[in-house]
């Protein structure tokens, strides 16, 4: 009988050649990922901070805090410190740009709202959804520039419509519906249809099913839906700028003041930090009331 021959013997002393990937993630320390996380955090968050920094500061300008102050707010709100070419809240200069914003921004939520909870439901059962869902999110692929300077010759050049308030509004939610509904969509595609099947089994009207099963369970998704509105809406400028007519929103009013020569101190440095403490405000309270639990009362228990 002839021997076999023995397979060759590996030396397990011969260094492995692992991916330049592999060796970098087993040899990158973890205190090197912490300094990154809090380095992107400082490089997001410091700038506004400054800001609110530097509202109460007497001599903002500069740069540096110190001397610390209020008068920039009372010079705001009361124009006690008014001064040749500076505009104040109290001529309503403020006022009307911000009423103007907050109102388009209340319409855009609401518009948000209701699209969202007629269009993310269906959609997932959609058979050809994928070009459906492409053409609600294109305007996301597309920069906010070349989207209103698109809809301005479209609406004024095209159709000879004269711009305004509405075009703001269309403007507005052209831009913030594809925000709502992919939020939307997150919570509708986790959405079970057998409970509307069961509901109709059992007798329940189509109106009866959507107000008393739809609309609970998606109620995280419709408030998210409403929150990217408001605040897309509140936030936006380039589409404000080229679908107005004459009609100033704060945002625009704030770019026009930080450009100009006269540009008010109070105005940049106060108003910016009050909008940024209302709108951290506002998201915590939306976050609360969409995702917060429901605590369960003996009265329901009686109820049920």
């Amino acid at each position: 009988m002839t021997a076999l021959a023995e397979p060759p013997k590996l030396d397990d002393a011969a260094p492995r050649k692992l991916p330049l990937a592999q060796k970098i993630s087993e040899r990158w320390p973890a205190w090197g990922s912490i300094f990154i996380g809090y380095f992107v955090l400082l490089i997001i968050y410091f700038p506004i901070l400054w800001l609110m920094i530097l509202s109460i500061s007497s001599e903002p300008l500069t740069g540096f805090a110190g001397d610390w102050t209020l008068r920039w707010y009372d010079d705001m709100l009361y124009g006690t410190g008014q001064r040749e070419g500076e505009a104040y809240a109290v001529n309503s200069r403020v006022f009307d740009p911000l009423f103007l914003s907050l109102k388009l921004a209340f319409i855009t939520a609401a518009l948000c709202m209701v699209a969202s909870l007629l269009i993310g439901p269906i959609l997932p059962r959609v058979r050809f959804r994928g070009p459906l869902l492409l053409g609600y999110l294109m305007p996301l692929m597309v920069p906010g520039i070349v989207a209103s300077v698109s809809l301005f010759l479209f609406y004024r050049l095209g159709l000879h419509w004269k711009m305004g308030e509405w075009s703001l509004g269309l403007a507005h939610f052209v831009w913030a519906f594809p925000f709502a509904l992919l939020a939307m969509l997150v919570v509708a595609s986790r959405f079970d249809a057998r409970l509307l099947e069961a509901a109709a089994d059992l007798g329940a009207s189509p109106w009866r099913r959507f107000w008393q099963i739809q609309v609970p369970i998606l109620k995280p998704g419709i408030f998210a839906a409403g929150f990217f509105g408001f605040l897309l809406s509140f936030n936006e400028l380039p589409f404000s700028i080229f679908m107005r007519a004459g009609d100033i929103t704060l945002p625009i009013y704030l770019w026009i003041q930080s450009g100009a020569h006269n540009s008010s101190v109070p105005l940049i440095f106060a108003l910016s930090t009050l909008i940024t403490i209302a709108s951290i405000i506002l998201t915590f309270i939306a976050i609360k009331v969409a995702f917060g639990e429901r605590t369960v009362r003996a009265t329901d228990v009686k109820k049920t």
